[in-house]
C-alpha cells in the first residue's frame, strides 16, 4: 500500500497537468502540426472531422495521444511521409490518411515509427499509400483494426501494408491489407505475433518473413495474392489456424518455406493454391492436422529437407499430394488421410492395412518436364504410376505412410 501511494504521488501531477488540444478547420488550432507543437507529455490531441492537407508531421515527445473524431482525412498530397513518430508511449487512432508520397529511393509511409516503445495504433484507414505502417528499431507496439490499401500494379513502385524492421514484441492483429506489394513484411523481427488479419490481392506476398525468429502467426487469411506467405531464413516459427486460399500462378503457392528450422505448422487450411506448401532447405518442422484441398500440388519438397514430420494431415482431391526431389528421405509420414488411397482395413481399426506411397512417378516426370502436365488425366499416367508403385525406381523407397487413415482427420477444437 505504501508503494501504491508513492506511485500515485508521482503520477498525479502528470494527470493533473495533462490537457486536451482540439484541432478543427474552424478552431483556434486549425493545423495538426500546430497542435503537436503545443502539446506536452501526457496531452490528448483530438482531430475533428475535416480534411487536413499536411505531411511530415513529426512527434518526438513521449506520452502523446492523437485521436480522430468523425474520421478526419489527412491528405499527404503525394509529397512524402505523413506522420513520423520517434517518441514512446503514444497512441494514434480514428484517422483516414490518403495520398502518401511515392519514391523509388525513399520509403515514404502514412505512419513512420522509429525507435519507439510501448505504442498502439488502432482503427486507421490508409488509402492510396506507398508504405502503410513502417516500423523500425521499435519494441512493444500494437497495430490493430486498420485497413490499408493501394492500387499499385508495379511491384517495384509499391510498398508494404505493414513493414516492420529490426524490432521485437510486436502485435499486428485484425487488419485488412490489399493492393500492396506485401501485405505484411517482417525482417529481423523477434517475439512477435500476426493474428486475425486478412491479407488479399497483394502483388507479391500476403505475409513475408525474413531473418525473424521466435514469431507466431495464426488465424489469418491469405487470399488471392501473388503468393500467400513466404517464410525465409528463420527459426522457431509457429504457424497455425491460417487459411491459404486461391493463390494461383505459374510460380505461386500458399506457403513458401526456405531455410526454416524447428517450426510448427498445424491446423491450417490450404485450399485451391497452385502449390500448398513449397519447401526448400527446411529441417525439423512438424506438420500436423492441416487440410490440403484441391491444390495443384499439396506439398512440394525441392531438396535439403530433413527430419520433418507429417502427421494427421488430410490430403483431399489434390492433383499431386507430394512432390519430392531426390532419392534420400529422412522425413516421416504417419497417420495421414489420403483421398487417393485405395487400400483396405480388414481389422476395422480405421488404419489402412497396406502402406501408401504418396509420391507418384508422374509428379517426378512433371518436375523434370513441366509440359507433360497435359497428360495428367490420361491412361498412360495411370500405367506409369502403377509401375512405380509396384517397383519404386525414381522415388525414395522409404517415402511411405505406413499407417494411412481410412477416414479424414476431424478438425481439432481451437487451442
Amino acid at each position: 500500500m505504501k508503494y501504491v501511494l508513492i506511485l500515485l504521488y508521482i503520477l498525479l501531477p502528470l494527470f493533473a497537468s495533462a490537457k486536451t488540444i482540439e484541432v478543427c478547420p474552424t478552431c483556434p488550432v486549425s493545423q495538426i502540426k500546430v497542435g503537436i507543437d503545443l502539446a506536452e507529455e501526457g496531452d490528448l490531441i483530438i482531430i475533428k472531422a475535416g480534411t487536413y492537407k499536411e505531411h511530415d508531421i513529426k512527434i518526438t515527445k513521449n506520452n502523446i495521444r492523437i485521436k480522430g473524431e468523425g474520421r478526419p482525412v489527412i491528405d499527404g498530397e503525394m509529397v512524402g511521409t505523413v506522420f513520423h513518430f520517434s517518441g514512446s508511449n503514444f497512441t494514434l487512432s480514428g484517422l483516414k490518411i490518403i495520398h502518401v508520397g511515392h519514391s523509388y529511393t525513399q520509403d515514404f509511409a502514412a505512419v513512420l515509427v522509429i525507435n519507439a516503445k510501448h505504442f498502439e495504433i488502432d482503427d486507421m484507414i490508409l488509402e492510396k499509400v506507398y508504405f502503410g505502417f513502417l516500423v523500425e528499431k521499435s519494441k512493444h507496439g500494437v497495430i490493430k483494426n486498420c485497413i490499408v490499401s493501394s492500387k499499385n500494379k508495379d511491384e517495384a513502385g509499391a510498398g508494404n501494408g505493414v513493414h516492420i524492421w529490426k524490432s521485437s514484441d510486436m502485435l499486428v492483429t485484425n487488419n485488412d491489407l490489399h493492393g500492396m506489394r506485401d501485405g505484411i513484411y517482417l525482417e529481423f523481427v523477434k517475439r512477435s505475433k500476426m493474428t486475425h488479419n486478412h491479407s488479399h490481392g497483394n502483388i507479391r506476398y500476403g505475409l513475408h518473413f525474413m531473418f525473424s525468429n521466435n514469431d507466431e502467426y495464426s488465424n489469418n487469411t491469405f487470399e488471392n495474392n501473388g503468393a500467400g506467405v513466404a517464410v525465409m531464413f528463420s527459426k522457431y516459427i509457429k504457424m497455425s489456424e491460417n487459411t491459404f486460399l486461391l493463390n494461383w500462378g505459374d510460380s505461386s503457392y500458399g506457403l513458401l518455406l526456405k531455410e526454416i528450422y524447428d517450426a510448427e505448422i498445424h491446423d491450417n487450411e490450404f485450399i485451391q493454391n497452385t502449390i500448398g506448401i513449397n519447401i526448400e532447405g527446411s529441417t525439423r518442422i512438424n506438420y500436423s492436422n492441416n487440410n490440403f484441398r484441391n491444390n495443384g500440388w499439396a506439398v512440394k519438397v525441392k531438396g535439403a529437407c530433413y527430419k520433418n514430420k507429417f502427421y494427421k494431415n488430410n490430403f483431399l482431391q489434390n492433383s499431386f499430394d507430394i512432390s519430392y526431389k531426390g532419392q534420400i528421405n529422412s522425413n516421416e509420414f504417419k497417420s495421414n488421410y489420403w483421398s487417393e488411397y485405395t487400400g483396405y482395413d480388414l481389422d476395422k481399426n480405421n488404419v489402412g492395412d497396406i502402406p501408401y506411397r504418396p509420391v507418384k512417378l508422374f509428379s517426378y516426370i512433371v518436375n523434370e518436364t513441366p509440359e507433360t502436365i497435359v497428360l495428367l488425366r490420361s491412361l498412360f499416367v495411370d500405367i506409369i504410376n502403377f509401375s512405380e508403385k509396384v517397383t519404386p525406381v525414381f522415388t525414395p523407397d522409404n517415402l511411405v505412410d505406413a499407417s494411412p487413415a481410412m477416414k479424414p482427420i476431424p478438425k481439432r477444437k481451437p487451442q
